[in-house]
Parts: structure tokens; C-alpha cells; sequence
């Protein structure tokens, strides 16, 4: 099944951009088939005083009156406009009394929808018909899936992160998996991306952002999150610019604790913010608010920006005139139950501003806190009412006024058509990074006299990538598992040593990249001296920042960095390696001094 771009609201400046960007590769291609075209997204420039009216027909449709809006609205009860407000999680891999427990929440409380996780395809569509046929009014349904919905279920298409689409200098092609991800959304039932992320991640020891960031560039940031953006938009899904004010520096994961940032409103204002103003003009759908503490813009005492008023209404809404969707970083985040009791979180948040609290700790908690602020004067039910009207308008733009049970039959096929294999090969193509090629070692050719080992670091078994490379070179494979006992990287360390050329692959701990490699003291110590000592081509598939766990490696006879293990990945990086690929990437953020933002031969 093939992608047709709805085109919801005009943006001819962009669809005259990707045309452009398209007729350039192909012309392109003729020239130099491994070529890609530079394309950037880039918004127009706005000045901290500008406010945004409506940028496009999504925002205007959540702000205009609405018959289908105001005839639902008039049915509701005050309590099913308080939880319409409300977002709660669910999970297609827990079994028959979870679902009860999801569908009791819906039809006893009325809330106005569900968040995804862990889980698969077919699962979750037949879960989702179950629990939609349970709703009074239809549920919006939303995925944290910033690399599309393989980051949250099995037997689905896993997508690049954003560090890996941080390297590419062809933003039309994040453009296109934007429109991928929107379609498998759609297909699935789906509505609101909490993506993209456009923390600009300039601290390599964050451990909640790092690789989920673009770089530490903010222009790149925002228009590359630009081109997600609009992929996702253009193509009938709501998309979420996260994490409000900006994520990107800081050394807490708010999942775990309460993360702090010091600076005041000239240093956000000149970095964090600049990519979240780029997407409200361009009419972003939605931002979520972080759990993070910025002092100097709200003093109160271990207060995150998600309850704070004087960001999410006095900054988000009335500085930058943002009129779209506000939701909260989930309420379950140990960065605000810390600190605050579930029902009166919930209630400091819509006080704060935010149209949509989600993964709440206990919807009948928060109900009854909202419904006795409410009686206090802490919150108006005109408040509640106007955020209720903008779910239900954002519901209709969505089309759920029409709602239709998702289909079943191909499902699995659907998710994984050819054409968005061929956009992961591509976006895999264009992200490798050659750091350094001494002595051109790279393309390597298969020489008879040339004795050349295929080190597997951290691999147990020939890996896709040593597979790869053994259809054009003749190579003896190696393996340095973690927790290899003293004895075997000896054993290891004398048979490398015999070998005239050592290509060496790297592998994190998962599939997802990491921010340490995992590796022993022994296991990093080897692979540090046989850089030193021997003649190494060395290919990560990980983080770049993992790079600092290796202190020799920028010894390296070449060294290239491909950012994750993906298989699309590993074919690449053979390819390159073999003189089929030409590199394109450079590097999204500097790791150390020998390895600086932009690099990449």
C-alpha cells in the first residue's frame, strides 16, 4: 500500500521544496549514483515579541467553532469534559485483565484517550477496535514513536533515531520517513506522535536525550525536526514537539529524578527555545512540556515546567502565542511524583496551562482533586471547557468524526512495504560518517597476500555486517563477547596480532544505541592497543558519544561512525568499505577534540 499525502493545509514553499529536492537526485544520480542533494528546511526567522495566529488549517481548526465540537460537547456531562482532558497508558501485551482494567476506565470515567506501548501490530489494532467499540465518544490514540512504531512494538519497521538523521544532509529523506511513520499511524489506529524531539542535546553526558536528539546544532535541530514535523502533518497525523523548554542539557533523566537547569531566559532564548519557535510558526500541532526545574524562570521550590503557569501560559501561550495542543510529559515520571501527589499534579498542571495531562498514576485521584479545584476557584470550568472543545476539534481534523474500525486483513504487509524498506536503506546511506581514512585505507580490495581479520566487538556470532563484507573480501571472523574472561582476550589479543589488517566492528549492548558501551576495562584495553599497534579499519554502530570510552581510537587507520546496528545500517557501512557507497554524513555533535561537530570526509 502506497502513501497519498493527504495535504491538509497549504505549504506550497516546502512542496515546491521537495519537488526541487527530487528532481535534483535524480539528476543526481546520473552523475554519481551514490549522490545525495543537500535540502534543508528552513522557517522563516522570528524575534522572541512575535506571537502565532493560526499558522495553518490544523491550528485554525482546533481555535474555530465547529458544529460536530459544540453538538458532542453539549452531550457531555462536566466530569466527561474534565476526562476528555486525559490520556491514560496501555500495553497489547498484558493479557485479557489489563484490557479490562483500560476498558473500565473508559466507559466508567470517559477518558479522551490512550497512549501505546510495548506490543504488536495485529495486537494492538484488534485491542483498539475492542476498546474504541467501549468508548462514548472516539478515543485518540497516541505513541511515543520517535523512530516510528518499531521503537514500541514487535514484528514493525524500526525507523533511525534522531542522532543517526543528525548526520544526513538530505532533509527531504526525514521529510519522507515523517510520511512512512504517518502512514503506519494511520493504519494502526493512531493519531498523535509525541514526536519530534527537538532538545538540542549539547551535553554529552545527558542520559535521558543523547541519541534521541538531532545534534547540538540548533538550526539543524530545527529543520530536521521541521521536516518530521511536517512528513507526519501534511499526512493527516498530529505531531509533538518535546521536551518544552528544551531537555537537551542536562545530566538528570526525568524519569528517575527531578532534573535541573540554571540558566535564565538570554541563554534559552539564544539555544533551547530557538527550535520550538521555528515549529510553532511553521504550526507544529502539539508540544509536550518537560518534567525539568528552571529556577530562573519559575522560582518555585522543585517546581517542573509542566505545572509551572509562568511557562506553560506566560511563555508557551501568551509570549509565543502558541494555540495548538499542550500536553504534559507523563505523570507517572518520577520527576514530578517526587515532589507532588498524584490528583494534585493533575491539578497544578491544567492550572498551569496544558490542555492534556497524560499517563496519569490514577484517573478517580485526579478527577476528584480537578472537580474539588474547580469548587475552590483554583480552576475554572470555563478553562476546563475550552480545552475539552480543542480535543474534540483536533478529533475532528483527525477524522474520528467519521471513526471507522481499523482493518485487520494485510495489516502486517502493510507495515512493511517496499517502499519504506528503500527510504531506510537511503536515510542509512546518506548518515554514515567517515571521520578519518589515513592513506586512503578505505575503499579496501581483496588482496591474496593480504592476511585480513573481521573483529565482532561485543558480537557473539557473525553479525550481518561481517556477512556483508565477505561477498567482496576474503576475511577470517573474530568475536570479543562482553564478560570475555581474562584468558580468551589473550588468547585473542595473540591471534590479531598475526594479521596484516584488522577491521573492526563495534556493537553496543541492544539494538538501541547506548551511552556506554558495556564493555570491561580488558575488553576496552584490547581494542585500544590493537588500534595502536596494527593497521585498523573501525566501523561503530552505536553512539558517537561512545567514542570517549575508547581513548586510542582516534588511531585509527579509518574510522567511521554509523550511529546504530540497524541491518540497513551494516549493509551501508560494508558498502562503503568496500568502494560502493560514497560518504555523505558528518557529524551531529562533538564527542571530544579529536572528533568535533560537522567532521566527516
Amino acid at each position: 500500500m502506497s502513501i497519498a499525502p493527504t495535504q491538509r493545509f497549504s505549504l506550497l514553499t516546502y512542496g515546491l521544496l521537495l519537488l526541487l529536492a527530487s528532481l535534483a537526485f535524480a539528476a543526481c544520480k546520473k552523475k554519481n549514483p551514490h549522490a545525495e542533494e543537500t535540502v534543508v528546511f528552513k522557517p522563516q526567522p522570528i524575534s522572541p515579541e512575535d506571537t502565532i495566529k493560526y499558522p495553518n488549517e490544523l491550528i485554525t481548526t482546533l481555535n474555530r467553532k465547529n458544529k460536530w465540537v459544540d453538538s458532542v460537547f453539549r452531550r457531555m456531562t462536566p466530569e466527561e469534559r474534565i476526562t476528555q482532558l486525559m490520556m491514560i497508558e496501555v500495553f497489547s501485551n498484558q493479557g485479557p485483565q489489563h484490557e479490562e482494567d483500560v476498558r473500565m476506565l473508559i466507559r466508567r470515567y470517559k477518558v479522551g484517550g490512550l497512549i501505546f506501548f510495548q506490543g504488536g501490530p495485529v495486537r494492538q489494532a484488534k485491542m483498539t477496535n475492542r476498546l474504541q467499540a467501549a468508548s462514548k465518544i472516539p478515543l485518540w490514540i497516541g505513541m511515543d514513536a520517535e523512530n516510528g512504531i518499531g521503537m514500541r512494538m514487535d514484528s514493525a519497521m524500526q525507523y533511525p533515531l534522531p542522532m543517526l538523521l543528525g548526520a544526513i544532509n538530505n532533509d527531504s529523506l526525514i521529510y519522507q520517513m515523517g510520511a512512512e511513520m504517518a502512514f503506519e499511524f494511520k493504519r494502526l489506529g493512531m493519531h498523535v506522535n509525541f514526536a519530534p524531539v527537538v532538545d538540542v542535546n549539547n551535553n554529552a553526558n545527558n542520559p535521558v536525550i543523547s541519541y534521541r536528539a538531532f545534534g547540538e546544532n540548533k538550526d539543524d535541530v530545527s529543520s530536521k525536526s521541521l521536516a518530521q514535523m511536517l512528513g507526519m502533518q501534511d499526512n493527516g497525523i498530529i505531531a509533538t514537539a518535546k521536551h518544552f523548554p528544551g531537555h537537551g542539557d542536562t545530566e538528570v533523566d526525568s524519569h528517575y529524578d527531578l532534573p535541573v537547569i540554571s540558566y535564565g531566559r538570554e541563554r534559552l532564548d539564544s539555544l533551547e527555545l530557538h527550535p520550538f519557535r521555528h515549529l510553532i510558526q511553521s504550526g507544529v500541532g502539539g508540544i509536550m512540556v518537560g518534567h525539568i526545574h528552571l529556577p530562573k524562570l519559575d522560582s518555585t521550590a522543585n517546581l517542573p515546567a509542566s505545572l509551572s503557569k509562568p511557562i506553560v501560559t506566560g511563555i508557551l501561550k501568551q509570549e509565543f502565542g502558541y494555540a495548538g495542543l499542550i500536553f504534559t510529559d507523563a505523570m507517572v515520571m518520577k520527576g514530578v511524583t517526587k515532589y507532588f501527589k498524584p490528583g494534585e499534579a493533575e491539578v497544578m498542571a491544567l492550572e498551569a496551562g496544558n490542555d492534556v495531562v497524560e499517563r496519569l498514576v490514577s484517573v478517580p485521584k485526579a478527577l476528584e482533586a480537578i472537580k474539588a479545584a474547580i469548587k475552590q476557584g483554583r480552576l475554572s470550568q470555563q478553562d476546563i471547557d475550552r480545552s475539552c472543545k480543542k480535543i474534540l476539534a483536533a478529533k475532528y481534523w483527525l477524522g474520528l468524526h467519521n471513526y471507522q474500525p481499523i482493518k485487520i486483513e494485510n495489516l502486517y504487509q502493510d507495515l512493511h512495504a517496499p517502499h519504506a524498506h528503500e527510504m531506510l536503506r537511503r536515510l542509512a546511506e546518506g548518515s554514515l560518517t567517515l571521520l578519518q581514512n589515513k592513506r586512503n585505507q578505505i575503499p579496501l580490495e581483496d588482496r591474496k597476500r593480504r592476511k585480513v581479520a573481521s573483529l565482532a566487538v561485543g558480537g557473539t556470532k557473525t553479525t550481518f555486517f561481517q556477512k556483508k563484507i565477505k561477498e567482496k573480501l576474503t576475511t577470517q571472523d573474530f568475536f570479543l563477547p562482553r564478560r570475555s574472561n581474562k584468558k580468551d582476550i589473550e588468547k585473542l589479543r595473540k591471534e590479531l596480532l598475526n594479521y596484516d589488517l584488522l577491521l573492526i566492528s563495534i556493537y553496543g549492548p541492544s539494538i538501541r544505541p547506548s551511552n556506554s558501551l558495556g564493555f570491561t576495562p580488558e575488553e576496552r584495553a584490547l581494542v585500544n592497543e590493537l588500534v595502536r599497534k596494527k593497521r585498523c579499519v573501525v566501523v561503530l554502530f552505536d553512539n558517537p558519544y561512545t567514542l570517549n570510552r575508547l581513548p586510542d581510537i582516534h588511531q585509527a587507520t579509518a574510522l567511521i561512525v554509523g550511529y546504530q546496528q540497524l541491518p540497513a545500517v551494516q549493509a551501508a557501512a560494508a558498502k562503503m568499505i568496500l568502494g560502493d557507497l560514497t560518504p555523505q554524513g558528518k557529524l551531529p555533535v562533538t564527542v571530544n577534540q579529536h572528533f568535533r561537530y560537522g567532521d566527516g570526509l
